[in-house]
């Protein structure tokens, strides 16, 4: 009897040691559970911090989405600029075009386009057309003259006048009273596409200090 109760004494002494053997393990794993799950926490803390606000990213820039680029069109070429750089050009008038050999000088200083018949400076000198504007270049340095005569060509075109008149003077305020704009605008108004004849005023029209200027329909 007594030997039975020494060994089973024994095998609770053992039974109790393997309890406390797995406790203290049990312990230990849940301590280092925790102490694992502590440390993840403080990591992604620390990350949260660093990075700040996170959003998720829109559909677009999602992997896998291709990206639409926008289509850039090449500008519209400005059609009515270009219009206007080749009206200039051809209003590029020059100072030194020679005259002379286009001007009929019969009775009164006359010029015809090639194509239009006598009868039309004829029919121009005595007043056949109606004049229906004027430009009075009195006063106007050469430049200022040209450019403003351009203008008014043109702009008699718009209005679609078909005889004009243009004052330039007899020259008797110019040194030694030659009648430089005179001469120079006969030139310029041979140079313009849009006119087709002129004539030297009559005497009521301004004589020889006027042309009288028939223009192309417009």
């Amino acid at each position: 009897m007594r030997q039975t109760g020494i060994k089973d004494l024994k095998d609770l002494k053992a039974v109790r040691q393997d309890i406390e053997t797995r406790a203290r393990l049990a312990a230990e794993l849940e301590a280092a559970r925790r102490a694992a799950a502590a440390k993840a926490r403080a990591e992604k803390e620390l990350f949260s911090r660093a990075v700040g606000p996170v959003k998720a990213l829109p559909a677009k820039h999602r992997p896998g989405h291709r990206a639409q680029l926008p289509v850039v069109q090449a500008p519209p070429i400005a059609v009515q600029m270009q219009r206007d750089e080749q009206a200039v050009m051809r209003e590029a008038l020059s100072d030194e075009f020679d005259v002379d050999t286009l001007l009929d000088t019969d009775d009164s200083l006359s010029y015809r386009r090639p194509g239009i018949g006598p009868d039309v400076a004829r029919k121009l000198r005595r007043g056949g057309w109606s004049i229906q504007g004027q430009l009075d270049l009195h006063g106007l340095r050469q430049g200022d003259a040209r450019e403003a005569l351009a203008q008014f060509v043109r702009d008699a075109q718009k209005v679609s006048w078909r005889c004009v008149r243009v004052v330039h003077g007899k020259g008797l305020g110019s040194p030694g009273k030659t009648p430089v704009l005179k001469g120079k605008v006969q030139s310029w108004l041979i140079q313009k596409q849009e006119v087709l004849a002129f004539v030297q005023a009559r005497p009521a029209e301004g004589g020889a200090g006027a042309l009288v200027v028939l223009l192309a329909q417009g």
